[in-house]
């Protein structure tokens, strides 16, 4: 009897010891579950995320301190699994877990819009954008390739660049466009800046990639620009069709 209430000592001493913040997570857990992310702060979202790879650990300080470094969940999101193992309390199995839900959520907004037309699914199309290219710290240049009908065949971020400009290659847009057999296709990339006002360089680039299109009997849509959640559309502002009727003009 002396034994056994020892050994009742020693496990709930031990059991303590293993749900050490238990609790809290619980807590963090339950409240997702009820309600979503709603009064989430940032970092107890980056701290449930860590907790899937590490459900035994207390990740709050780690979550606090990877914010502090990227300065947003974007930021923690978009870093490199080397940059997140350097904040201290994050090890490769916590990494797991922020990595994972980054690319389920690409891959849902993808599927989302991939079979559907873009250009009747505007705000699905802004969404998957705003996800894919508009938290990034450097300009990215995203490609949607349509059929048709319009709808979305595969989506491609298909040139990075430096903060204020992408090296993007009409030639490399058009071998694309035929590799995947699109009929037409929209273009979008970010400004990191915030501010999707378009520069001289971006007028110039896009009237470039629509005359390489027309060349080759593909259709460009559209080229929107994404901000700090909002866009420029060079189609609503007439740029595409005036850009079109200028090719017209000059090679038919």
């Amino acid at each position: 009897m002396k034994s056994e209430s020892g050994n009742k000592g020693s496990e709930g001493t031990n059991q303590k010891k293993r749900h050490k913040g238990e609790g809290h997570r619980e807590r963090l857990r339950d409240k997702f579950l009820a309600t979503g992310l709603t009064g989430f702060h940032d970092y107890e979202v980056i701290e449930l995320l860590l907790t899937l790879g590490m459900p035994r650990k207390d990740c709050k300080a780690a979550a606090k301190a990877a914010l502090k470094k990227f300065r947003n969940l974007p930021g923690v999101l978009e870093a490199s699994n080397e940059e997140l193992r350097q904040i201290q309390g994050i090890g490769p199995k916590n990494v797991l877990g922020v990595k994972l839900i980054k690319a389920v959520a690409d891959r849902y907004l993808e599927r989302r819009i991939t079979g559907k037309d873009p250009l009747n699914n505007s705000q699905e199309l802004f969404e998957y954008l705003q996800h894919a290219i508009g938290d990034k710290g450097r300009e990215c240049f995203e490609v949607l390739f349509l059929d048709a009908k319009n709808r979305v065949i595969k989506a491609d971020t298909m040139f990075q660049g430096t903060l204020t400009a992408s090296a993007v290659y009409p030639r490399e847009v058009v071998h694309a466009a035929l590799t995947h057999r699109a009929a037409a296709l929209i273009f979008a990339h970010n400004h990191p800046s915030g501010e999707p006002a378009p520069s001289t360089d971006d007028m110039a680039l896009t009237r470039r990639l629509v005359f390489a299109c027309r060349a080759m009997g593909i259709t460009v849509h559209e080229h929107l620009i994404i901000g700090n959640n909002t866009y420029y559309s060079f189609a609503d502002h007439g740029h595409i069709a005036r850009m079109k009727d200028d090719y017209d003009q000059k090679f038919e």
